[in-house]
């Protein structure tokens, strides 16, 4: 009996040993797989992100009046970059692109000062004749139809800026006291000019403001370079009512009160209507 007992109990199995340190091993292979793969996914958006606002889409807002009443200071805009060709590119002639032309939006970079963006109206491309008789446009000896230009009957009153009225200025007339010094527009400007109209060189373009008599434009400081142009806007995502002084902060502190100041007042300050509105 004792016998049996002591084979019983030798033959009974021992318990296996939990293991402990192959689980930890594993949760951290775990672990490390799953940082592996959100720093892989946030890696992949910020390419994304970057491409996208890089080739095809990127925002925008308005700082000052001259695009009013089309745009106001305030707008929050989405601009297609994915639209102009005429750069000369390879890939133009693989991708949607179309010519620039009169009458597009345009976001460029303002050729002198700080590079700053602006946005305005194309009105002559290269080879058009133009001139501006008592506010009204011709190009090529023809009236352009305008219905997006807006007027402001006291702005000249005093005479004091003659490009409100007519450009470009003839032999002997006075060149606008308004034209911008660091552009050298002063010097150049009669070169391009035959007989009473101005003719756009190759690769330029000659852009205005819908709020015309309000608008820093190409009269005032030259032609937009065809390799400046950023592209076109197409939607108004945002719009907050504002001035361009709310945009004129310099220091970091100020932009910084800017923000809270309109995150405080966000739904009263949203032109709830002006949102999701197409550019034209």
């Amino acid at each position: 009996m004792a016998e049996e007992i002591a084979l019983q109990t030798t033959e009974e199995p021992a318990k296996p040993a939990e293991p402990v340190e192959p689980k930890k091993e594993e949760e951290h292979h775990e672990d490390a797989t799953t940082i592996s793969e959100y720093m892989e996914s946030l890696l992949v958006t910020v390419l994304l992100a970057l491409f996208g606002t890089s080739f095809i889409v990127q925002a925008f807002k308005i700082p000052s009046a001259s695009m009013e009443g089309t745009l106001l200071i305030g707008d929050h805009l989405l601009v297609n970059k994915f639209i102009f060709g005429g750069s000369g590119a390879w890939y133009e002639k693989l991708l949607p692109y179309r010519p620039l032309e009169r009458g597009d939006i345009i976001v460029f970079k303002y050729p002198y000062a700080d590079h700053q963006h602006f946005v305005k109206r194309v009105i002559g491309l290269p080879g058009d004749r133009l001139k501006l008789v008592d506010q009204q446009m011709y190009v090529n000896g023809k009236l352009l139809s305008e219905p997006y230009v807006v007027h402001d009957p006291l702005a000249n009153t005093n005479g004091y800026d003659p490009f409100i009225n007519s450009f470009p200025p003839r032999h002997g007339e006075m060149i606008s006291r308004q034209v911008v010094d660091e552009s050298g527009w002063r010097e150049t400007l009669r070169s391009y000019v035959q007989g009473d109209e101005l003719v756009v060189p190759p690769g330029k373009l000659f852009a205005m403001g819908d709020n015309r008599d309000h608008s820093s434009d190409s009269r005032y400081w030259g032609f937009v370079d065809r390799s400046a142009i950023m592209g076109r806007p197409f939607l108004i995502y945002w719009s907050v009512d504002a001035t361009s002084s709310d945009y004129a902060q310099t220091t970091f502190f100020q932009r910084l009160a800017g923000v809270f100041d309109t995150l405080a007042h966000l739904p009263a300050r949203t032109r709830w209507g002006r949102m999701l509105h197409t550019v034209h």
